[in-house]
């Protein structure tokens, strides 16, 4: 049973078209602050996936488990469009082959960007939607975990990928909130001046 619940949570594919409609759902229907989140959920993902995490894996070069350990235990779904209907499908399980030419390999282990992107995410959730926004981070913790339980990364890849992703946001979210406050006046005043915050008060 966890073969299958931690691929399906290791799974980008899988949770594209649920994401898209939660997207569109929290623009249409949400108000300031839930479109506040997703405009800010959406430029910080980008910014720690693309530019963070991608410098990151050039630069230390760590390969993954199964890269470069013999008998690690790889779980992923099987292929199928869409991705989220490979749940009702055969896993595809095998042992790992250290590959001979490290250097060669596509994919690099540090750090692991789904676990910053996810904790980006959840640590927003939590930050915009004070009431049952904490609750992000249990599907983010097992995202988190699922990447180990796939084979896919090291556990001080993910353990330190969980203190960068809440850092790098942290951070990020500061400096978009002091843009809004100090320029939001000027770029929307009416906006501006019934939300003078991002997040709720």
């Amino acid at each position: 049973m966890l073969d299958r619940v931690m691929a399906l949570l290791s799974s980008f594919d899988a949770w594209v078209m649920p994401m898209i409609l939660l997207i569109g759902l929290l623009l249409w229907r949400g108000g300031f602050h839930a479109r506040a989140f997703v405009v800010c959920a959406g430029m910080l993902v980008g910014i720690n996936d693309g530019v963070i995490s991608n410098s990151l894996k050039h630069l230390v070069q760590r390969p993954r488990p199964h890269q470069s350990v013999d008998g690690v235990r790889q779980v992923d779904l099987a292929k199928a469009t869409p991705r989220i209907i490979a749940v009702t499908m055969p896993l595809k399980i095998k042992l790992s082959e250290a590959a001979t030419d490290l250097g060669a390999i596509a994919g690099r282990s540090f750090p692991s960007s789904h676990t910053v992107n996810i904790m980006t995410v959840a640590l927003l959730a939590a930050l915009f939607f004070r009431r049952f926004g904490w609750l992000a981070f249990l599907p983010a913790f097992g995202v988190a975990y699922s990447r180990i339980y796939t084979g896919s990364h090291w556990p001080s890849d993910v353990f330190a990928s969980i203190f960068l992703g809440l850092g790098t946001t942290l951070l990020m979210l500061c400096g978009l909130e002091w843009l809004w406050k100090k320029h939001g006046a000027r770029l929307v005043p009416a906006l501006h001046e019934r939300h003078p915050s991002l997040l709720p008060s």
